[in-house]
This record gives C-alpha cells, structure tokens and sequence, in this order.
C-alpha cells in the first residue's frame, strides 16, 4: 500500500524529483481498489492539473512499477491496470463491465502439476478469474 511519505522518500533516494502531478498521481493511487488504468488516472487528475499529460501519467505509473511501488496488470486486453497494493493477492474480472475485485484468499491447495514442478522451482504465483458481476449478470 502506499504511503505517499515512504514514496517521496524512495523516489529522492533514487534521483527523482517530486512535482505536483507526481504527488497527485500517488494521492489517487492512495487506498484505490479500482485497479485504475493511466487513463482513468489521468481523467481524473486532470481536473485540478489541467496541463497533466497522459504521458506523464503512463511515465510515473511506470518509475512505480519499476520501484515496486505498483503492480502493473495485463488482464485487460484494452489496457494496462495498476494495482498500489503490491501484497500477494489474487484478482477476479468481470467480463462484461471490466470491473476488477481483489481476490486475498484462494484455497492453499493450489498448485501447479506434479511434471512441471519436476522442471521448476515455483517462488510465487498469480491467478486471474474471469466471469460476469451480479450487476451485470442481473441485466443481461
């Protein structure tokens, strides 16, 4: 999760200067479970920082990423998603409104086939689930 002091301080250890829309970027990652893409964070932070580019936008989510700060999620064929709670977790997708719900326990049984453990060493893993929301299942 970040904590907006614990990133300035990261990011100045590592060279990088804070600006306002930087700082507005990590606010409205703040507590953000909506797993939002660039350009909904855009959209948004450019209500008050009328100038914020989409590029600006994509480059901080990026230096997050790349800091560890931000996971960067590929479940959507349309565009990235940027998840700040980085703790191991799961996700599940609706796939009519898109709308993407942090999974934190999964059954512990999980694992991958007995053959493939035979060549790999597995440290981590990440399961996407796909189906339709009630909200969406209720209006079809």
């Amino acid at each position: 999760m970040i904590e907006i002091d614990k990133l300035i301080e990261k990011c100045r250890k590592n060279g990088l200067k804070i600006t306002p829309q930087r700082l507005a970027i990590f606010e409205a990652l703040i507590n953000n479970r909506n797993h939002p893409s660039a350009e909904t964070l855009h959209k948004e932070i450019s209500k008050k920082y009328t100038t914020i580019t989409l590029t600006t936008v994509y480059k901080t989510l990026e230096m997050l990423t790349n800091l560890g700060e931000v996971a960067s999620l590929d479940i959507d064929s349309e565009r990235k998603h940027f998840d700040p709670h980085i703790e191991p977790h799961h996700h599940i997708i609706c796939k009519e409104c898109k709308q993407i719900i942090d999974v934190f326990k999964i059954d512990n049984d999980v694992k991958p086939p007995k053959d493939v453990l035979e060549r790999f060493k597995v440290d981590g893993f990440h399961i996407d689930f796909y189906g339709t929301c009630i909200k969406c299942h209720s209006a079809a």
